[in-house]
């Protein structure tokens, strides 16, 4: 059975559904590949899956260990190359609240962003350059 369901609505533009909730997203091409830009391009979506589920893992991880990343935020570039067309990069800059982490929990955090499944199962030519901000 299908997750989602993808519409082709014309104009470079297509709606996403998410089957289990009716969660709608529309992406549209980037202007700099003849689209609007007007919404997340695909490529976005890639890069912004990646920053989210690192801030996901790391929240499972610290539920696990009873601690909190609540406002743990992400910033996330996407870097494009030309021939051919393809991310080359990604960079997420992770930052944490001043929560007085251990150690210990740092190193837990960094372990479990750096593994979450999106990085695992992007191309290994992508890079990915990951900066953790503490406080």
């Amino acid at each position: 059975m299908a997750n989602f369901e993808l519409t082709y609505t014309g104009d470079l533009r297509c709606k996403a559904v998410h089957l289990k909730s009716g969660t709608e997203i529309i992406t549209d091409a980037p202007v700099d590949n003849m689209g609007k830009g007007e919404a997340f391009s695909p490529t976005d979506l890639t890069a912004t899956s990646l920053g989210v589920c690192m801030l996901t893992t790391v929240g499972i991880s610290a539920q696990k260990n009873n601690y909190s990343i609540n406002g743990a935020r992400a910033e996330v570039t996407k870097v494009m190359a030309a021939n051919p067309r393809r991310i080359a990069e990604i960079v997420v800059d992770l930052y944490f609240p001043a929560n007085s982490y251990t150690e210990e929990q740092k190193k837990m955090i960094e372990t479990a962003a750096l593994h979450c499944p999106v990085a695992k199962s992007l191309h290994p030519e992508l890079v990915q350059t990951v900066k953790f901000v503490w406080g």
